[in-house]
């Protein structure tokens, strides 16, 4: 098929190839993928290097219609463009972090709306840096049931265990703007607590999402403290902030968020507006009905409805 992203693999929800020309002239948000599993923190490999391809094959099943967002159509608000996958180099860390760094800068210079399809956490330091290369100031809302903090995982500083860890050390990513939203879980250590809090971070757990009586205002709180005296809000979704009921191609954890409260939440904050978003963390492997890779197409669809109203409100 002409419009297949490589092989057997189709464009993201029927998405125009723009991954040889490049050219985001005609496109409204930009879909890219980053196959990258690097240092695996426990147990063997997830296999979450093949997120970005089963998650496009997935997503071939929908339509972009939402009859319970007052019947959006999605696809008829916005036209995705297809951008491929960054060529990370498996045995070069350093390397492979460089090339996520470039491609995604080039992505967020065209001021789409740009979604990245993981892969493992690690990648969200190099997507983030690009931002702030272009001389921004960027807030972060991290989705998550973990810290994703710690220092490095046997010397690999740009593990999945560490993403936040080099976020902290950029000055361009005031540490006061990154919002660690959904911990929870004994998968945390008690030094990414303390790393948190010492890099005075904002820490959300599952327990003050479950007191709140208002999601949506909830939400506009979160992106408040995010934007607070920033250029742009960024967020990062790891699957795990879900509950594993709802996640079973993904990381173990339990107490998380229902599908339900994950969709609210990134409706509303894309809805008040953010640069660019990814979603990492799917493990096709283990997930034979691929139940988590579908359900990305729909996370996603919820982020550009809430987009789409975000620019409606700017017209008007």
């Amino acid at each position: 098929m002409a419009n297949n992203i490589y092989g057997n693999t189709p464009c993201f929800l029927g998405a125009k190839n723009i991954s040889k020309d490049k050219n985001m002239n005609d496109v409204d948000a930009i879909i890219y993928g980053v196959p990258w599993e690097g240092a695996v923190t426990w147990g063997d490999y997830t296999g979450c290097e093949l997120g970005p391809k089963v998650m496009r094959l997935c997503s071939a099943r929908y339509s972009g219609y939402l009859p319970e967002l007052d019947h959006i159509d999605v696809l008829e608000h916005v036209k995705l463009g297809d951008a491929g996958d960054v060529d990370v180099v498996p045995a070069d860390i350093d390397e492979t972090m460089r090339r996520i760094e470039e491609f995604a800068g080039k992505l967020f210079e065209s001021g789409k709306f740009i979604i990245g399809l993981g892969g493992d956490h690690g990648v969200t330091f190099p997507i983030a840096k690009s931002l702030t290369n272009q001389g921004k100031k960027v807030g972060i809302i991290h989705l998550d049931a973990h810290y994703d903090n710690l220092p490095s995982h046997n010397g690999d500083q740009y593990a999945r265990c560490s993403p936040f860890a080099r976020l902290y050390e950029l000055d361009a990513v005031p540490n006061g703007n990154i919002i660690h939203t959904g911990i929870h879980g004994p998968r945390n250590t008690p030094e990414s607590g303390r790393n948190a809090k010492e890099a005075g971070a904002v820490t959300i757990t599952i327990n003050d999402i479950r007191a709140q009586k208002d999601l949506k205002a909830y939400a506009k709180e979160i992106y408040q403290m995010a934007s607070k005296e920033v250029d742009c809000v960024y967020l990062s979704i790891c699957s795990d902030v879900l509950d594993f009921a709802f996640n079973p191609g993904g990381p173990v954890d339990g107490n998380g968020l229902t599908s339900h409260e994950l969709l609210t939440l990134v409706h509303e904050i894309c809805k008040l507006g953010v640069a660019g978003m990814d979603f990492v963390e799917i493990y096709p492997q283990q997930d034979p009905t691929q139940l988590s890779a579908h359900f990305a197409t729909t996370v996603i669809l919820y982020a550009l409805a809430g987009e789409i109203l975000n620019k409606s409100q700017k017209n008007n």
